[in-house]
């Protein structure tokens, strides 16, 4: 037998308030005392209440939906960091409405004037392209991951740190020189830290080294051409040195990796390499890759709470926004696997 449907009169009945009390309960809880609160709440679950969702968004305007925009889905990383961002569902209880950008900041504020239509509560953004400022003004919390984040809050891993323990484990190799293949990128981007880092190792230690820095593509086909580049120069400046190479992340470590496994049959023991971020394709390559990790699901815990929090703020009658934005830096975990002595 199907049971009846609890309404607001019924909960209103139980609990002796009024039915515009109860919906205050729903939509503006913040207005109630913790006592009315919890005697509401008790009620619910002795009432067993299912909750119409279509009609508190309706009544409140508060969809409980998140949206993110990420580069491409093309990056592991960037993957595993959304796989992880959706799993915090449980505990946050948002939903998400997720976007590719492909680095075209044209197609990204299409994408963000969509979210806003939806009347999303709050963004996620991942991708490097739309200036921080903007994001900013755009009257929803945000929060960024890895990206330039004047003026949003952020959750980024120490990336100085990452590339000092990269360069450490490479020198500990016994390499005749070691080489960092990264992007150009702006100092004021979280990942720049990442050259400081080994730099500041190798010339602290008198160790050779050489920074190629220039951009590798968007996609596979990208990726193993501009690679594949990098690898003839360094096998012809450096035939017989042991070479140790800190690529950006793990797929670009994968693409080179394959290249010389196709080269060669093996890793060379010319060759030592790692990468960044710990994403699963580290640990599914041909030989698992040395990496420097990313603690993606604490990054992605912390995203939300810090998400969360701003959120829940903007819900109350007297909302206090950040006076700044707030930046967590996560510590990096380094990784030591078959393709480092």
């Amino acid at each position: 037998m199907k049971s009846k449907k609890v309404t607001f009169a019924d909960i209103a009945a139980y609990t002796n308030f009024s039915k515009t009390t109860i919906s205050r309960y729903f939509n503006d809880p913040d207005s109630l005392t913790l006592e009315n609160q919890q005697k509401i709440a008790d009620a619910l679950v002795a009432l067993d209440y299912k909750e119409n969702k279509v009609g508190r968004i309706l009544a409140s305007g508060k969809t409980e939906f998140v949206g993110v925009i990420i580069p491409n889905l093309y990056m592991h990383y960037y993957s595993e960091m959304l796989n992880q961002i959706l799993d915090t569902y449980e505990k946050y209880g948002y939903k998400f409405l997720v976007f590719a950008g492909n680095a075209r900041a044209d197609v990204e504020r299409k994408y963000i004037e969509e979210l806003l239509a939806y009347n999303i509560e709050g963004m996620i953004i991942l991708s490097p392209t739309i200036p921080s400022q903007e994001l900013a003004s755009y009257n929803v919390p945000v929060v960024g991951i890895e990206r330039e984040d004047q003026y949003i809050s952020s959750v980024n891993t120490d990336n100085y740190m990452g590339g000092v323990q990269a360069a450490s484990l490479l020198k500990k190799s016994d390499c005749d020189i070691l080489i960092h293949v990264n992007g150009n990128i702006p100092e004021y981007v979280p990942a720049a830290g990442r050259i400081r880092g080994f730099v500041d190792v190798c010339e602290e230690n008198h160790v050779p080294y050489e920074l190629i820095l220039r951009h590798l593509g968007d996609t596979f086909e990208e990726n193993k051409e501009k690679i594949s580049e990098v690898l003839e120069e360094l096998e012809e400046k450096y035939p017989d040195k042991k070479k140790g190479i800190f690529m950006p992340n793990d797929t670009h470590a994968n693409v080179l990796l394959n290249l010389l496994f196709r080269k060669y049959g093996k890793l060379p023991d010319t060759y030592q390499i790692i990468g960044f971020d710990n994403s699963p394709i580290s640990r599914e390559a041909v030989i698992p890759t040395s990496t420097v990790g990313q603690q993606i699901p604490v990054i992605a815990n912390e995203a939300m709470e810090l998400l969360s929090v701003q959120m829940a703020e903007r819900k109350k009658r007297r909302p206090q926004p950040l006076k700044e934005p707030v930046h967590k830096i996560i510590p990096p975990i380094l990784i030591r696997r078959e393709t480092t002595a």
